[in-house]
């Protein structure tokens, strides 16, 4: 059932929740699935937004982002070097000085959909069967940007004038760094406030943690195999570095070691505390990861050097460069209790991608706004609660000082998987709830 049938809704509200297309929305996520547009690889897909967003009427701007100029910026990072890189914004105008500016903001890019033989289908031959969309990127977050668009297009088509301006950004480089929405900032496309379409299966989010790349280097001494003994193995050595960082972990999340707070309450995260209500219902708030291990050179030599690459989480309300220092403190303290590490010590770098935590007051306009909308819409109010990866929320709280929330449909936890998938029902309340908000935030004219 649609949301045109609640009560509690205007005439205008029910009348750009009416011309939503949900068919023409689904279409044009595989549309846009069937593109692959993986990191370094946007602009076949950027310039098909692009195109969507002309033939809808919004008005565009579409740039070369300057990438050498960009990376000199103190906020970039990256993973990936390109060549070339569009930045795509589309919006409807408001009165200037009338209403609220809102930003909806989703990233294009997706990450490589692995071994394609544990798919059902191909990642990018986009399929919808059993009420779901599947290819990579439906998920994260074709799925959720598709949802910004339509939208956009619903208050358009049912010719709502809005006072304040709405505003739609493609953006490139989320997975690897936030290039695309630093460039969107830069260019001057900020608002008043803003919703990062991730996958959030519509629950709102108004706080993230952070997250650092971390290159640990252990050095051992070679010797041939068959006198092991004689050599120091890099990958022994590793063991208790890996045991340490569990140990931080532990340490930096918490696990229970005070009782959680209520359910719910009303109050905005207490910065590293573990056991707030956004986080509460999470055993690692801030986990490390190491995803990679490169060691040695021969299969019948002592490793003499392994280079182990990991992922650090940063807790809300933690500066990142206090999380790094925890973070080499304990490697020291653990090789200082090895004989061998402590006159060889491992190398500690931080490189990539860099996520930092981020976080909007639970009682601002805009997760107020949207929780109503969601509650009017389905008859339940949604979670409000905390998310444990980066995103690009952070450049807009961080950066350019835009209140922001995470909100759209799918779940994180299939975004990177195979057989990646978006429920269609969640895709349509995700556009009747980000109509309704952008409507109530923005305002109408009367």
């Amino acid at each position: 059932m649609g949301a045109v049938a609640e009560p509690g809704l205007s005439a205008a509200e029910r009348r750009a929740l009416d011309a939503l297309d949900i068919d023409g929305l689904v279409a044009f996520l595989c549309d846009l699935i069937a593109i692959p547009s993986l990191d370094g690889d946007e602009s076949r897909a950027q310039l098909a937004v692009a195109e969507w967003m002309h033939s809808t009427g919004l008005t565009t701007d579409v740039w070369e982002i300057d990438l050498p100029a960009l990376a000199r910026h103190p906020d970039y990072s990256a993973e990936i070097e390109r060549d070339e890189a569009l930045g795509v914004v589309g919006w409807i105008s408001g009165e200037a000085g009338a209403g609220h500016d809102l930003l909806l903001d989703g990233h294009i890019d997706v990450v490589p959909p692995g071994d394609e033989a544990a798919w059902t289908t191909p990642p990018f031959a986009p399929a919808v069967r059993d009420g779901k969309a599947y290819g990579r990127g439906a998920a994260d977050m074709k799925g959720g940007l598709c949802c910004a668009l339509f939208a956009a297009k619903a208050i358009r088509d049912a010719g709502i004038p809005l006072r304040g301006r709405l505003s739609v950004a493609s953006v490139v480089g989320e997975e690897d760094g936030g290039t695309g929405t630093l460039a969107t900032i830069v260019r001057g496309h900020t608002a008043d406030r803003a919703i990062v379409v991730e996958p959030t299966q519509l629950a709102v989010v108004p706080a993230q943690a952070g997250s650092l790349m971390f290159r640990l280097v252990v050095h051992g001494r070679s010797a041939h195999g068959c006198v092991r003994d004689e050599g120091v193995s890099a990958v022994e050595k590793f063991a208790p570095l890996f045991a340490a960082l569990r140990e931080l972990e532990a340490q930096r999340c918490g696990f229970g070691d005070a009782p959680a707070g209520e359910p719910g309450s009303a109050r905005s995260p207490v910065a590293g505390d573990p056991r707030d209500p956004l986080f509460a219902r999470l055993r690692l708030p801030w986990p490390i990861e190491v995803g990679t291990l490169r060691a040695g050179d021969w299969p019948s030599s002592v490793p003499d050097t392994l280079v182990a690459e990991g992922r650090y989480g940063v807790a809300v309300g933690e500066e990142p460069a206090t999380a790094r220092r925890a973070f080499e403190e304990a490697i020291a303290r653990a090789a200082a209790a090895d004989p061998w590490l402590c006159d060889h010590p491992p190398d500690v770098e931080w490189w990539g991608g860099r996520f930092d935590p981020a976080v909007t007051d639970v009682r601002d306009p805009i997760v107020i706004t949207l929780h109503a909308a969601v509650t009017a819409l389905t008859g339940a109010a949604p979670a409000v609660e905390g998310v444990t990866y980066g995103s690009d929320m952070r450049l807009l709280v961080d950066l350019a000082h835009v209140p922001t929330v995470l909100f759209g449909p799918g779940d994180v936890r299939v975004a990177h998987m195979p057989d990646e998938y978006v429920p269609v029902g969640e895709l349509r309340q995700a556009a009747e709830a980000i109509t309704l908000t952008a409507l109530r935030f923005c305002g109408v004219r009367d």
